[in-house]
């Protein structure tokens, strides 16, 4: 299993938005960005990836499971662009702000950090345990599937 974060603005697509999907869960789409959307090919059926609030907010707030692979992004004319479905999996206890991610020696190298404009990214797994730690999560979701 590999672990990502995908970024989200909370006024047009939130944690409560994904949260309401249930198991049903919903699309990702509309990633216009190269490198981006190489990660959303990446991503496994399975994996595991944090949804973080951008704008005002800028924090982890929970933890959403892949639950379809790649697909063609139908909001994207050209054919370019993917898009994934995921489904609510977890909330974190404590959101985990990106302040607290900048001062903690153990994340300094997420790509949170180094690209910020990035909207889906990988996550190594000790950063994965050290932000889910952070937020109050049990660690060994990194088990399960």
């Amino acid at each position: 299993m590999k672990y990502w974060l995908l970024k989200t603005e909370p006024e047009e697509w939130s944690w409560s938005d994904q949260i309401n999907c249930g198991l049903k869960g919903s699309v990702w789409d509309g990633v216009r960005n190269y490198q981006a959307r190489n990660n959303l090919m990446k991503m496994k059926r399975g994996d595991h990836a944090f949804f973080y609030h951008t704008g005002e907010e800028k924090k982890i707030v929970g933890i959403v499971k892949i639950s379809k692979e790649y697909f063609t992004d139908k909001t994207d004319k050209n054919g370019k662009f993917v898009s994934i479905m995921v489904q609510f999996y977890k909330s974190l206890e404590i959101p985990v702000s990106l302040n607290d991610i900048k001062k903690h020696s153990l994340l300094q190298n997420l790509q949170l950090l180094k690209q910020s404009r990035l909207s889906v990214m990988s996550i190594d797994s000790k950063s994965w345990k050290v932000i889910c730690n952070m937020g109050k999560m049990n660690d060994k979701l990194s088990n399960e599937n």
